[in-house]
């Protein structure tokens, strides 16, 4: 399988020539309360629109915001600005969209997983992401995967396991999102582990540290792990599904290896609740129409992930009940709850 042309879209490709000027007032455009009419359906898009990405640029989560930013400024023929707004495990960006204009010009392309999961994971969520957000089209569902640096003997995830299980709390393991957390404190709850957390912002810092040894394994999203693993450098023994993907056959789940575990990731077009429907519903056929295209099949394939639409109440309702069954996993994890 080819892997993903990351630094295409990390460094070369950009949907507009902007200035920071632009992107100032993009940030400021998004910070508006909600206070303007919503625009009328037969009209919308009259202006240009916003994307929101929790992550910073260059991340695996940035990959996948510009990719549909770039189809969808075809598809409307008008400019989309990628408003990136990292920190706080994505509550930043969850902020934002829960504070924009509920017209349509703001959009976050996100994971539902992340979203759901984050419920749990805080004490006091900063947003009701069940009653502020409205998913308006889903778009994938892909894997969250075990890695470990090709210098290392471990071929499975039970090599691993027996190797850490002999270092005690001298191992150590790397995460840098929400499912990643959660699926790493599943495998060493499962696997009896010692092993230390270390939470890094960008999945890409805690390369060197792989490579050199200073950490013994890692949870990645699946842009970077595929990217690391299609360069040599990074070796998949496990994803976080119930069942192989079909993007990616090759690779093992962790259910069939003996740590049974079913954590799909899944993003998804999210606007502000109150955003109406006609827009909401123009949103989901655009979404439907990247997705369903020879160039969104081949980007989604790429990096490891299984095309998935829905229509918005079927999305939203899986939304609610995902929200509901990472509050078990979380809990069954025994993952002390953020500030």
């Amino acid at each position: 399988m080819n892997g993903p042309d990351v630094n295409a879209y990390r460094e070369g490709w950009k949907m507009t020539q902007l200035t920071r000027r632009h992107f100032t007032i993009g940030a400021s455009a998004i910070a508006l309360a909600p206070t303007a009419p919503p625009a009328l359906a037969h009209t919308y898009p009259s202006q240009d629109l916003h994307l929101i990405c929790a992550f910073p640029p260059g991340s695996g989560a940035d990959v996948i915001v510009r990719f549909f930013g770039e189809k969808l400024r075809g598809l409307t023929n008008r400019t989309v600005i990628v408003d990136n707004r990292p920190g706080a495990s994505g509550s930043i960006a969850t902020e934002a969209i829960a504070r924009a204009r509920p017209d349509g010009y703001t959009i976050m392309i996100h994971g539902g997983t992340a979203l759901s999961a984050n419920m749990h994971l805080f004490k006091k969520p900063t947003v009701d992401v069940a009653k502020a957000l409205q998913i308006a089209a889903t778009l994938n569902r892909q894997p969250t995967m075990l890695v470990v640096s090709t210098q290392s003997p471990w071929k499975t995830a039970a090599e691993l396991a027996a190797a850490m299980q002999k270092k005690g709390d001298k191992a150590s393991y790397a995460t840098s999102n929400t499912v990643g957390k959660v699926m790493g404190a599943t495998y060493k709850k499962q696997a009896k582990l010692e092993a230390i957390e270390i939470s890094y912002k960008l999945t890409s810092e805690s390369y060197n540290d792989l490579q050199s040894g200073a950490l013994d394994f890692a949870f990645q999203d699946n842009i970077s792990a595929i990217a690391m693993a299609n360069q040599g450098k990074m070796r998949i023994l496990g994803v976080s599904t119930a069942a192989r993907l079909q993007a990616a056959p090759e690779y093992p789940t962790m259910s069939e290896q003996g740590y049974p575990m079913d954590m799909v990731g899944w993003w998804a077009a999210i606007v502000p609740m109150a955003t109406p429907r006609p827009i909401v519903d123009q949103i989901n056929a655009w979404i439907g129409e990247i997705v369903s295209s020879k160039d969104g099949k081949a980007f989604l394939k790429n990096i490891a992930s299984d095309p998935w639409l829905s229509s918005p109440d079927e999305g939203q309702a899986f939304f609610r009940a995902q929200i509901d069954q990472w509050g078990v996993w979380v809990r069954e994890a025994n993952i002390e709850q953020l500030g």
